[in-house]
């Protein structure tokens, strides 16, 4: 197990890496399906007529797209520092998945229920990718045998 040393985090467990490769391929599938959606919905017409609609489509389809970017690109960087590339630190600003671009929900009400699934999908990623990463930067306790063991070693 490797620890990054700025800040005492572990990196590169198997459970880690696991997480981050399915949390990858799941970002990209919504993705490609996300942009395939609102490609259709702009493109078929379905809010021709109603500028309003087809403003707070552009609007919504570029949030959601940039949720999914900002996912996608914490992940790439979790990547990089479970391989042990130099250059991806947890200080990085890409190692922070930061605040999300939320859903006016009150426009995407008029949309479809597939783009409003998608839209939501994006949101509960984002949810799930900042609850992992603020799990994994809680340190880890100190069970009583480890810290006992500890005491010892100094000792020696």
């Amino acid at each position: 197990m490797a620890t990054d040393p700025t800040n005492g985090i572990a990196i590169g467990l198997p459970v880690h890496r696991a997480q981050v490769e399915n949390l990858y391929v799941e970002a990209m599938l919504l993705a490609d399906e996300a942009h395939a959606a609102f490609a259709a919905e702009r493109d078929l017409g379905a809010v021709g007529g109603d500028a309003l609609l087809q403003v707070s489509l552009a609007c919504e389809s570029l949030k959601t797209t940039t949720r999914l970017m900002h996912i996608v690109a914490w992940l790439l960087h979790r990547r990089a520092m479970i391989a042990g590339d130099p250059g991806a630190g947890a200080g990085d600003s890409a190692a922070r998945i930061g605040e999300p671009v939320a859903a006016d929900w009150e426009v995407c009400a008029r949309f479809a229920m597939p783009l409003r699934r998608i839209v939501a999908a994006s949101e509960r990623l984002f949810e799930r990718i900042a609850a992992l990463e603020a799990g994994w930067e809680t340190p880890i306790a100190v069970t009583p045998v480890q810290a006992m063991l500890a005491q010892l070693e100094a000792r020696l």
